[in-house]
This record gives C-alpha cells, sequence and structure tokens, in this order.
C-alpha cells in the first residue's frame, strides 16, 4: 500500500469530475437560478396582491353603487309614501348628494319634494331637475337652529306669530306636528 499524488486539477481535463472553478461556476450558476426563481415568485405573488387588491377595490366600489342605489329606492318610497304628486319620479344618489328628476304640477309639491329628499338622513345636497307645470315664486328656505319655533319662524318671516300654521301647512306631510321641529331641519316658508 502507498500514498500517491495526482495533479489536483487533471481529473476535469479528462472529463471525471470538476474542477474548482467549474464547481464554483456551477454553484454561482444555481445560486442565481434559485435568485432568479426567488425574483420570479415575488414578482408573481405582487401580481396576486394587486389583482387581489384591484377586485376588492371593485367589490368595495359595486358595494358601494347598490347602497347608493337602494338609498335613491328608499328615496322614491318616501315622497310617493308621503302623497307627493309626481309623474316619472327619479332619484340619483352619490356619495350624500340626490338628484332628483320628475314632473310636478306646480312650485309648493316642488319645493316639498326637494325638502322631503333633502332632510332625509345621509342626504347632505339635492340638485334638483323637477319639472314645473306651473311654476311659481320660489319659498323661503329656513334651516332650523336651536330655539327655533314655528311661531317664531312666523314672527321672523310675516312679522306675526299667529301665522305660525301657515308654516305648518307648507311643510306637510314632512312635518306631522307644529311642535316637533329639530335642529338641521330645512323647512319651507312660503312667501306672504
Amino acid at each position: 500500500m502507498g500514498v500517491f499524488d495526482f495533479v489536483q486539477d487533471a481529473g476535469a481535463k479528462i472529463g471525471i469530475g470538476e474542477s474548482t472553478a467549474e464547481e464554483e461556476a456551477k454553484i454561482e450558476a444555481a445560486e442565481a437560478a434559485k435568485d432568479a426563481a426567488r425574483e420570479k415568485r415575488a414578482k408573481e405573488v405582487q401580481e396576486r396582491l394587486s389583482k387581489n387588491k384591484d377586485e376588492a377595490a371593485k367589490k368595495a366600489d359595486m358595494s358601494e353603487r347598490m347602497a347608493e342605489a337602494k338609498k335613491a329606492r328608499g328615496l322614491e318610497t318616501f315622497v310617493k309614501r308621503m302623497g307627493l304628486e309626481v309623474d316619472d319620479l327619479d332619484v340619483r344618489f352619490d356619495d350624500g348628494v340626490a338628484e332628483v328628476s320628475g314632473k310636478v304640477a306646480d312650485q309648493a309639491t316642488r319645493e316639498k319634494i326637494i325638502l322631503a329628499i333633502g332632510n332625509a338622513e345621509g342626504v347632505g345636497q339635492v340638485k334638483d331637475a323637477i319639472d314645473v307645470a306651473a311654476p311659481g315664486e320660489m319659498s323661503n328656505m329656513h334651516a332650523v337652529v336651536s330655539g327655533d319655533t314655528l311661531w317664531g319662524l312666523a314672527e321672523k318671516y310675516y312679522g306675526d306669530g299667529k301665522r305660525y300654521p301657515e308654516i305648518f301647512e307648507a311643510n306637510k306631510p314632512m312635518l306631522k306636528d307644529p311642535n316637533k321641529i329639530y335642529v338641521g331641519q330645512v323647512l319651507r316658508i312660503p312667501k306672504s
């Protein structure tokens, strides 16, 4: 038995084994392939996350549109249940803004529809496109503040508190009791 010495890098030259340089190149290539695979997977995950985010945004947008359509239908039903005569009533609702259209006989009915919708919860603005067969003078609009009463409003607008029933009648069917008005509510005050 003995110990034999060989030239260390010679084996690769005849196709047996690999040299250190070849091993390092192979390891680097394998690591580069792994890095490329990781990068590819990271991009795929990012794309899926982005797609899921887009789908979630679309679903949220669809949910919001459905809720707004439901609110619009609810406002239409509310107006009809009040017994206000309106043909072709159409209400659109988007981010607190109600757009209302239809055909009414007179200015008072138009104003009542606008107030009925505008005083509903969640409505911050009403865009009016109601056609009036017999247009008339626009009433004063008054936003109720703390301490307001119909008597006080009659004194303010007409100079006579005893005329409060005129304001009450002008705001029926939205008002059911002359003593029950609330802060933030908008009332119509017909001009005398």
